[in-house]
């Protein structure tokens, strides 16, 4: 392939792993070994009858699991979690509320994995249990650990969401306590996943972390590890001490462009890449690496585990568990425009959809071709009822959408940055690389008008015509946006060799970004809270402890990393092929 935008070899690097400093810790790979293992540590187990707890998230594939652990394991009893659940219908009654009938948008469940079970059930199977007195009773699947108290042995099967996506989109798993898997449009088991069953999951596995055993990823379908539970709690531990970068997760769209094709290393027979999550650890994994050897389990983990290490105090006592700032990547380059959208306002998204704060976001430009815009804001003396109308003529089949008479276009180049406070009219237009630097709940974009396209399953892309009006501001217009919004960039400080400045985000918005020029090292200070970077231009840079506290940290043109809280200190500087070369990074953290 022509090299059109790096014209050099890529060094992004699309498998960053946490090495864990502690070679007593062993991976078994494939399930004739883990069971061995398995069977190892239960003959080792005292007394007659032993309880073994298999616990697992929703989306492994339990037809693998299942013949291999029956087939390996010495067990006396191998238990099904699931045969003691409540019936499909009354499962799919208890999650409605939540799921709704909307293809897209629910509500972020309060239930807990207890409420998906048959009490009775639970009473009876426990009774059976306790008359069993020799061999192994195996508890197998999702609320496992529920049906007994103080098992001997609990392995958690744990499992990354970019890949239960994928594994949605190809119908091989189910959502929590349903046989679904065959449903014709597959977002719907995505939206219960992210509504109910992630959440149901992530509530019962934050109550196991120090009694896991071991911990089995499954992740690549038939090729199974296992690996002690302390090794992955140290390994998250590790982690909070020292930058890090998440797994990024690449996925092809319909307005998707070519330019991360080229940089960040990807499969060049690929139509394109339309998205790429960087930092979004909801959505992330972590790879943790013992020896020769990796485990991969998902980036949310750290932030249950260590939210006060990994965020600061402040952030955490703000947001809780959550991971607030998000790092992702738009590429048009080459390809279409983004779907014109509005995100909604703090209070709309608590009442509609359970959430405590919104998608505030901006777009930073990291390249485009000569004829790049922004779609942002809207025309001074916009008619909201004209407009409006339009919108509606155009979904039911009429005339398309003119945005550019009633939405304001701005021409923009490398490395503006553009303000999205929620209530925004925005899209990048084609043949941009964008930065999105965001709030995290990423799902609630209202879409209200996407050129007439189809999505890349054939069907009409959900628009959202009725939410977002809701949430238009009207008064965003083109001067409001020009003073606001659009490259509010201001030195604040300089050194020798180094330039700092703020290029946002609006006041509205919790994130601050600030952006380093530098041709030497620059010094850097958590503050107490989180700090997510990227290296916007420059091949490579190291970041470095001036107490030697962690070892050197090399990054690449494009890619994102962390810097907990935990770290303080830490200096930056241009390193390697980056060796006397202009370098710049921009950095967003929460304002406190």
């Amino acid at each position: 392939m022509k090299k059109r935008y790096l014209n050099k070899p890529s060094k992004f690097n699309n498998h960053p792993v946490v090495e864990v400093k502690n070679e007593s810790y062993k991976v078994v790979n494939g399930w004739e070994g883990i069971c061995t293992r398995l069977n190892k540590e239960i003959s080792a187990l005292g007394g007659r009858s032993k309880l073994v707890v298999i616990e697992t998230y929703q989306g492994v594939i339990h037809e693998e699991l299942i013949a291999n652990l029956q087939k390996g394991l010495n067990s006396a009893r191998f238990i099904q979690a699931a045969d003691y659940m409540i019936p499909e219908d009354e499962i799919k009654q208890l999650v409605f509320q939540d799921v709704t009938n909307d293809r897209i948008f629910g509500f972020l469940t309060r239930l807990t994995m207890d409420a998906f079970f048959d009490s009775d059930k639970v009473k009876a199977i426990r009774s059976e249990i306790a008359t069993i007195k020799e061999g192994a009773i195996i508890i197998y699947g999702s609320g496992a650990s529920l049906l007994c108290q103080n098992p001997d042995l609990l392995v958690y099967a744990d499992m990354a969401r970019w890949e239960i996506q994928l594994r949605m989109r190809q119908h091989l798993v189910d959502n929590l306590g349903l046989k679904n898997r065959d449903i014709e449009d597959w977002m719907l088991l995505y939206k219960q996943g992210f509504f109910v069953d992630w959440r149901v999951c992530d509530r019962l596995k934050k109550t196991l972390f120090d009694k896991w055993d071991f911990l089995l990823d499954t992740n690549r379908i038939g090729q199974p590890k296992l690996v002690e539970g302390k090794a992955i709690l140290e390994g998250m531990k590790q982690a909070t001490n020292r930058p890090f970068s998440v797994v990024p997760f690449f996925d092809p769209g319909l307005w998707g462009g070519q330019w991360m094709k080229e940089v960040c290393n990807l499969d060049e027979s690929a139509s394109n890449y339309a998205w790429c999550f960087n930092c979004v650890p909801e959505e992330n994994s972590l790879l943790l690496k013992f020896g020769d050897d990796v485990i991969e389990i998902p980036s949310i983990n750290l932030v249950f585990r260590h939210p006060r290490e990994l965020m600061g105090d402040p952030v955490h006592g703000r947001f809780g568990d959550e991971f607030p700032i998000r790092f992702d990547y738009l590429d048009t380059m080459e390809g279409g425009h983004l779907s014109l959208q509005v995100h909604p306002l703090t209070e709309y998204i608590q009442e509609k959809f359970g959430l405590h704060y919104t998608q505030d976001e901006s777009y930073y430009m990291m390249d485009m071709e000569d004829d790049a815009i922004v779609y942002l804001g809207l025309q001074e003396g916009v008619n909201p009822e004209e407009m409006l109308g339009d919108l509606e003529e155009a979904h039911a089949g009429g005339k398309p959408f003119e945005a550019e008479r009633h939405v304001q276009t701005w021409p923009v180049k490398k490395h503006d940055h553009v303000l999205i406070p929620a209530g925004t009219i925005h899209c990048s237009g084609k043949n941009s690389m964008v930065l999105e630097i965001s709030a995290t709940p990423f799902i609630f974009t209202f879409k209200l008008w996407d050129w007439g396209r189809l999505g890349m399953d054939g069907k009409p892309r959900p628009i959202n015509i009725e939410h977002g009006k809701k949430n238009i501001q009207w008064d965003r217009t083109t001067e409001w946006t020009r003073q606001n919004l659009v490259n509010r960039i201001e030195k604040v400080a300089e050194g020798d060799g180094w330039v700092e400045e703020r290029t946002g985000l609006h006041e509205r918005e919790f994130i601050e970004t600030r952006r380093h020029w530098f041709t030497k090292k620059v010094e850097h200070h958590t503050n107490g809270g989180v700090d997510v970077i990227c290296l916007v231009e420059g091949d490579e840079i190291v970041v470095e402890s001036p107490t030697n506290a962690f070892e050197p940290f090399a990054v690449h043109y494009a890619e994102v990393f962390i810097v907990p809280a935990k770290v303080g200190a830490y200096t930056i500087r241009p390193y390697g092929a980056g060796e006397g070369q202009k370098c710049g990074t921009l950095k967003g953290y929460v304002r406190f």
